[in-house]
């Protein structure tokens, strides 16, 4: 059984027993956590497609970390104009442990 939910503007695939990373959501470190927006779920070849959101369709995960990701360099050149700029960025992230996905 999967789930597709939208979090943070992105979808995701969610299973149960998995550790998704996901943008940062609120909540402290072994919290539970109810993510409402589901797209679809597949279960044993049995798929139900929302539109665009299920009703009634819910996942249960618990926070077991709010953390920053690596961080990436930005740098931007203009040749021959001698203009150089370089900046990092580190985006925040939580990540889930699937409980369960409830119809």
């Amino acid at each position: 059984m999967y789930a597709v939910v939208r979090s943070g503007g992105k979808q995701h695939r969610i299973e149960p027993g998995k550790t998704p990373k996901v943008d940062r959501l609120d909540g402290e470190v072994g919290s539970k956590i109810e993510l409402k927006e589901v797209l679809m779920v597949s279960d044993e070849g049995k798929v139900t497609i929302g539109a665009p959101l299920i009703e009634k369709a819910t996942v249960q995960a618990t926070v077991t970390a709010q953390d920053r990701a690596k961080k990436i360099r930005i740098f931007k050149k203009k040749r021959k104009k001698q203009y150089r700029r370089t900046t990092g960025h580190r985006q925040d992230f939580t990540q889930l442990l699937v409980d369960n996905i409830k119809l």
